[in-house]
């Protein structure tokens, strides 16, 4: 079998799975020379995913990691990435994943904190997907597949990237426009 999965190389904007070389006819422009989508594609996509949440925590105002809800109900933006953080390792428990890293304290998790557990999980996540790929394309604990495994987890980040920008406007700590704009901006994080 081949390991599509088995080798990540450092690029500058992160770790990266090495790609089937795409092909340059512009009628074939955006495919694969071996058919659909490889495994490696899903795990960058999923890289990329992480180091747009990476991205948005180094490009908070300071005052916005602990601020309050104006309406005083709902979570800080520390709970909300403490949040995005503990689900993975309850899917990574649910997986019966070899590496599950620590939970994170909403009320106390500091940035730094928050940046190094989100990889800590994206790399724990990273070998469930690549060994389901490899194998049977099903994750332990969710159905259907791998596929929506992958779905689900970038779909979760998302909707909490969203919050995350939201309450940093609404609590007077909006994002720089840049920030807004490179979150968009997956090809160079």
């Amino acid at each position: 079998m081949r390991r599509a999965c088995a080798r990540v190389e450092s690029s500058p904007i992160g770790p990266q799975v090495n790609t089937p070389k795409r092909t340059e006819s512009p009628e074939t422009a955006g495919t694969y020379h071996d058919g659909p989508v490889p495994p490696v594609a899903l795990l960058n996509a999923f890289n990329t995913n992480n180091r747009i949440n990476q991205y948005l925590i180094d490009n908070l105002p300071q005052g916005a990691w602990n601020a309050k809800p104006t309406d005083g109900k709902g979570r800080t933006i520390a709970a909300i990435v403490a949040h995005m953080h503990n689900v993975r390792v309850m899917w990574l428990k649910a997986a019966k994943a070899e590496k599950i890293p620590e939970q994170l304290n909403r009320a106390t998790v500091k940035p730094s904190q928050a940046m190094r557990a989100l990889e800590a999980s994206r790399e724990a996540l990273s070998v469930v997907l690549c060994r389901a790929l490899e194998s049977d394309g099903r994750v332990k604990g969710f159905r259907p597949d791998a596929a929506g495994f992958l779905g689900y987890l970038i779909a979760h980040d998302a909707h909490h990237r969203g919050q995350i920008t939201m309450l940093a406007r609404q609590t007077g700590h909006p994002l720089p426009q840049k920030a807004m704009f490179g979150m968009w901006e997956w090809g160079s994080r």
